[in-house]
């Protein structure tokens, strides 16, 4: 079993997230899985070419580059900081502060690979991994990211809390009769623009720390609101938080 490496990141909105970063052993697993899918995909694609278009070299040299760095950027920009090999093993790219990651972040990222990759079998990028307090390659140190174990959010899930998005209630016509009779008044104006901060964001936070920072911000307010639904989940119980100081001026 691999220790757990957990590390308190600063989110955006300025809370506190615990996060566990995936360490060497999970990151080899998880690339060479990948390294595997690549290398029989770019073989078929080098079959099929040269009894095709009889052009192999070059269809190989172009499936080289796709494969060191058209693929980690696609699946970390477009399936939430995940290729196949980081989804089997529950690993997953977020920025410093837990956000997701962006075309420009994981560009630089995998770019870095022509680095870490020296001299050869990835020394550079093991080294650094093994040497830094995150366990970050260069490309991670360079483009500020970070691979966590993506467990938060399926274990979130179990305990009732769904990370799905659901429609926002800002409308305070819209707030079930309960909250009439809640006390907010000890929520500050920072608090309150805090949690707002996070609503308006969460939709592009990677799951682990958008499931995070709901139950820590509905952790931290629930003592000050009186009658609060132990039913709701955290993200909807923050929408009617909000939209119930807001009412009240």
């Amino acid at each position: 079993m691999e220790f757990e490496n957990r590390q308190r990141i600063e989110t955006a909105e300025g809370v506190d997230l615990d996060v566990v970063v995936a360490g060497f052993g999970s990151r080899f697993v998880a690339g060479l899985i990948d390294m595997i899918l690549l290398v029989v995909a770019m073989l078929l694609l080098g079959l099929a070419a040269e009894l095709t278009v009889g052009f192999a070299p070059a269809i190989m040299l172009v499936g080289g580059f796709t494969a060191l760095f058209v693929y980690p950027v696609a699946g970390e920009v477009l399936w939430s900081g995940r290729t196949i090999g980081k989804k089997a093993t529950g690993l997953r790219v977020v920025t410093v502060d837990g956000g997701p990651v962006g075309f420009v972040t994981s560009a630089i990222r995998n770019i870095m690979r022509l680095i870490d990759i020296l001299p050869g079998a990835y020394a550079v990028g093991t080294v650094s991994v093994l040497a830094t307090k995150r366990s970050q390659r260069l490309g991670d140190l360079a483009a500020g990211t970070l691979v966590v174990r993506d467990r938060t959010a399926r274990a979130a899930e179990t305990a009732g809390f769904s990370t799905a998005p659901i429609a926002p209630m800002w409308d305070p016509a819209a707030l079930p009769p309960e909250t009439a009779a809640w006390d907010v008044s000890a929520v500050t104006a920072d608090e309150l623009a805090t949690v707002r901060a996070f609503l308006d964001r969460r939709w592009t936070l990677a799951p682990p720390a958008r499931a995070h920072l709901a139950v820590e911000l509905a952790t931290r307010l629930r003592p000050k609101v009186s009658g609060p639904p132990e039913h709701e989940g955290p993200e909807r119980w923050l929408e009617w938080v909000v939209a119930t100081k807001l009412s009240r001026g």
